[in-house]
């Protein structure tokens, strides 16, 4: 039943988009419309002079940041275990010296 598509359509910002997508990713998919959600309602109130898509592009580019932010995080940590990897082989190679 995983695989089962779905169409669903979910309200963002106040403008419906239907969405095809697996039944396994529903709770998933609607959580994220909720955050999305309050996220553009809270530009909203912080910024009244703004319209709903200026508040709805804020939101977006705030998950944006986070998602790059993570990715930057991953990253450095395998960066980290590869170094010390290599720092662990180099000790085992070379001589010691004391």
């Amino acid at each position: 039943m995983d695989n089962e598509s779905l169409n669903i359509t979910v309200l963002i910002a106040g403008r419906p988009y239907p969405l095809k997508i697996k039944a396994s990713d529903e709770q998933t998919i609607r959580t994220l419309v909720k955050e999305i959600n309050n996220k553009v309602n809270s530009f909203q109130q912080t910024y009244t002079q703004k319209d709903k898509q200026d508040c709805l592009s804020m939101a977006v580019l705030t998950y944006a940041v986070e998602l790059q932010k993570a990715r930057q995080q991953k990253t450095d940590t395998i960066l980290s275990e590869k170094m010390d990897s290599i720092s662990a082989l180099l000790d085992a190679a070379l001589p010691s010296t004391s």
